[in-house]
């Protein structure tokens, strides 16, 4: 099995589709002629030529809405945001259009298009460039929102996504493009979407979260749990929140009995405010402690280094969730 990048592994899962569907493209700011603005189109214009691999201009809203009109008529985009902190500007085309056509056709429009790029806290970026979108699209109806936090995730979801039929929000890292991981080299390897991983199994409490929080800490202090605390953690990563697999959380929280969200999001309407909201009430009789939320702090993102690691989520702040559920 090839070690490879979390981008090469975007860009695997991409040209693989290309090859095996001519009707799949990819457009946008800078993914021909600069390989992307983070290399993850790197080398696919000269493999693809300017036909299927083509650079838009500054205009989200424009390029984006001439996605969703391609796919009505049978083609696959994939339409590349050097930030999901600008889809802001394009909200109606995704939101209005590419979420509603198939309902409102009565089935009789599809909208297979992936719309992919850099979502999420990054690294001094600011707070214009550090917003989450998972919690603005994932209440969404008509729309899947994905999030790998491996390159092998990556690989499988982004192919699977690109199958799709339905528009499909596909939430990467810029922070995490250079994780390196074994990737299948399969052109058929996927991964199914609504479907979560239970990366680690356990007894003493339930454990949830998604990409970058999960690479970035989540890992780390269920390490520090199991060796330093004794505590036997439970470690779910959603993979898509939406649609939820509620079965496969329930379904946890039933053997653990406690269970404790983290993402890198605002906790007010956040996205494990969601979560949260989803299982409280099925999974009501068999807590025996209420559910922990570790998220962000409340505040617009810092540009200072220090103060933007502050206000996301720690180990120790994980940590000290845990145990509190554990009544440690």
């Amino acid at each position: 099995m090839p070690t490879m990048q979390l981008r090469e592994a975007l860009r695997a899962a991409m040209t693989e589709e290309m090859e095996r569907d001519e009707n799949v493209f990819v457009m946008g700011e800078e993914v021909a002629q600069y390989n992307g603005a983070y290399k993850v189109t790197e080398g696919m214009l000269d493999r693809f030529g300017p036909r299927r691999i083509f650079d838009t201009p500054i205009s989200e809203s424009g390029f984006a809405g001439l996605g969703v009109g391609s796919a009505m008529v049978g083609l696959r985009p994939i339409i590349e945001f050097m930030s999901w902190s600008f889809t802001l500007v394009c909200l109606d085309q995704i939101v209005n259009n590419a979420a509603n056509v198939r309902y409102m056709s009565g089935g009789q429009l599809k909208v297979p298009i992936v719309f992919r790029g850099g979502n999420g806290i990054a690294h001094q970026l600011g707070a214009t460039h550090s917003h989450r979108m998972e919690s603005i699209y994932a209440r969404i109806p008509g729309l899947v929102v994905v999030c790998p936090s491996t390159p092998a995730d990556a690989k499988g979801l982004l192919k699977s996504s690109i199958r799709c039929d339905d528009p499909v929000i596909f939430l990467e890292s810029e922070k995490m493009l250079n994780d390196i991981g074994d990737v299948p080299a399969d052109t058929e390897f996927t991964l199914p979407l609504g479907v979560a991983n239970v990366e680690r199994t356990g007894s003493d409490v339930t454990v949830i979260s998604y990409g970058r929080p999960l690479q970035r800490v989540v890992r780390s202090a269920v390490d520090a749990l199991v060796k330093e605390h004794g505590i036997d953690v439970e470690l779910i990563d959603l993979r898509t929140l939406r649609p939820l697999d509620l079965p496969t959380i329930l379904a946890s929280i039933r053997k653990t009995h406690r269970c404790v969200i983290i993402d890198e999001d605002w906790g007010y309407c956040g996205m494990g405010s969601g979560i949260l909201y989803k299982i409280q009430k099925p999974a009501f009789d068999d807590l025996d402690a209420p559910i922990e939320y570790v998220h962000s702090d409340e505040i617009p993102v810092p540009f200072n280094h220090f103060l933007e690691e502050a206000m996301m989520p720690s180990v120790d702040r994980i940590v000290t969730a845990v145990k509190e559920v554990c009544y440690r």
